[in-house]
């Protein structure tokens, strides 16, 4: 992983210059080189951790190999993949780098780490593929701390074919998990736009949820069964793939980010590699009209295992692909991308049924050639912010969900709060949305926003931020769909689960953590 950037710096491409203008031109940006310093001369403050804590951290973990102190393994555990987390350390400004990166190897040395940091008040942030976008790597409060990086524990554990289960530790990627998953003919179906990088712990850790969640579900409805290492011992969840023996505990763990303990493995439903994927695109006069049809299909079917509509501006502007940035689909209006997976019979039959549909909507069929230019560049988006961020524009995104009857002024109140609060120092900001996980009684909205960076954009994008997430709750929204809460959204997600629900939570993190140790700040209110 870039440690200043996202991805594989291979990947990454120079703006155009007709782009670089359009962004001059337009939005205002003040285009200019600004591209990271060096990570050679990036100098993290001295490790805060004593001869006995770095003792105990090696004899835990297995051995001096398995403690980094170095610079560069800091800087690369330092802050997750937001803008501002970017702008940070692309800035050379690395005061939240861990005092120590440590590598275990197993469910026995992360249970042995927990307890020799809860010993010495060593505050662990788990660390998988270090996407999180919501703060959810930088804990607050504290002096100190480690990264727990579970790169080693990436092993496909076993496999029950009569159950179609796999157990998987959580340090494995999402493209090893699909590799490993393939020798035998199955699939995971799990791909979010973090899928390259991000792993199966932190697809669990944080309720991850992939862009065939209509087909496959979010990863929480995946998982059966969870191990977790918590400073007071383990939990091992799952018994079954369903139990009325008492509220289910597995829901407890997923999405509690790592304060309430370190996920070692996670036994998944597992599905046969389809036979046949096929793209397509569809074109709707308008947002309302797009997620009318949406809504139609996620309610009586057929449901397609992809299912996305971009608003007028995400359709006009042409996101994925940065040689065309501008260029749009080629159609006015709004585009929906289907994906549809299975056997042949099975991919034509709801192909067909999902036409008639579409069409009765309102919708024109586009052909495949939209769905399948979407399929190409699905993961390239965050290396296009890379490329925006070196020529000094800021881009952002967050995201939500509601009910049906609630999505229009959902969209509607976030898209005004972060144009009313990014429009204050000059031109108005380009806010994008698509719709990208659709339910039976609601769906997600995804918001992309670009604008110029200003002399201040960490002030500037808080400011935005807190506006919409202020929107977002006003309206009737959850604070997070599938980035999680992190410490960005904190303060918000108490206002969401109000007071009894936040002290329930904090009740929980004082039993599994009395220490305090675990991500200090993150998720649970009142830290």
């Amino acid at each position: 992983m870039l440690w200043s950037g996202w991805g594989d710096p291979d990947r990454a491409e120079p703006l155009p210059e007709a782009v670089v203008g359009l962004l001059r031109d337009l939005l205002g940006v003040r285009t200019a080189d600004a591209r990271p310093v060096a990570l050679a001369g990036i100098a993290p403050p001295e490790p805060r951790l004593d001869g006995a804590e770095l003792a105990a951290l090696t004899e835990a973990a297995g051995g001096a190999e398995h403690v980094r102190t170095d610079a560069e393994a800091r800087v690369r555990h330092t802050r997750g993949k937001s803008t501002p987390d970017l702008l940070r350390v692309r800035a050379g400004e690395t005061s939240a780098a861990p005092d120590a990166v440590v590598l275990p190897g197993g469910h026995e040395e992360v249970l042995a780490v927990l307890r020799a940091c809860a010993a010495h008040r060593i505050p662990v942030v788990p660390f998988g593929g270090g996407t999180s976008v919501v703060g959810g790597l930088a804990p607050e409060g504290v002096d100190r701390f480690v990264a727990l990086d579970l790169r080693r524990m990436d092993a496909l554990v076993a496999i029950d074919h009569e159950s179609r289960t796999a157990v998987l530790q959580p340090g494995l990627r999402g493209p090893d998990a699909e590799a490993l998953l393939a020798e035998h003919g199955y699939t995971l179906g799990h791909f979010p736009q973090s899928y390259e990088w991000a792993t199966i712990g932190g697809f669990a850790a944080a309720r991850s949820s992939g862009q065939a969640s209509a087909g496959y579900g979010r990863f929480d409805d995946m998982v059966v069964g969870l191990t977790v290492a918590t400073p007071e011992g383990p939990l091992d969840l799952g018994r079954a793939p369903k139990s009325a023996a008492g509220p289910d505990l597995r829901q407890l763990v997923l999405g509690s980010e790592g304060a309430f303990g370190v996920i070692t493995s996670v036994t998944v439903r597992i599905h046969p590699i389809p036979q046949e994927r096929a793209y397509e695109g569809w074109r709707f006069a308008s947002f309302a009209e797009g997620a009318a049809a949406l809504r139609r299909l996620a309610q009586d079917g057929p449901l397609p295992a992809v299912l996305r509509l971009s608003d007028e501006t995400e359709t006009m502007i042409g996101l994925a692909d940065p040689a065309a940035l501008g260029a749009g689909s080629g159609a006015a209006g709004c585009l929906a991308v289907l994906g549809f997976e299975g056997t042949a019979a099975q991919v034509a039959d709801r192909r067909a049924r999902a036409a008639g549909t579409l069409r009765d909507a309102g919708g024109e069929p586009l052909g495949a050639g939209p769905g399948e230019k979407w399929a190409h560049g699905r993961f390239n988006a965050p290396y296009l912010r890379d490329s925006l961020l070196d020529v000094g524009a800021f881009v952002e995104t967050l995201e939500t969900a509601g009910f049906w009857s609630r999505i229009p002024e959902l969209y509607d109140a976030v898209r005004n709060a972060l144009i009313g609060t990014l429009s204050g120092s000059g031109t108005p900001p380009l806010v994008m949305c698509h719709i990208s996980h659709v339910y039976q009684s609601g769906a997600s909205l995804y918001f992309t926003v670009v604008s110029d960076q200003g002399d201040e954009p960490l002030p500037h994008w808080e400011k935005a931020k807190h506006a919409a997430c202020d929107a977002i709750l006003d309206a009737g929204g959850t604070i997070s769909h599938h980035h999680g809460v992190g410490t960005d959204h904190r303060d918000w997600h108490e206002r969401e689960i109000g007071p009894l629900g936040a002290a329930v939570l904090r009740a929980v993190k004082d039993r599994l953590d009395p220490a305090g140790i675990l991500n200090p700040g993150v998720l649970v209110p009142g830290e």
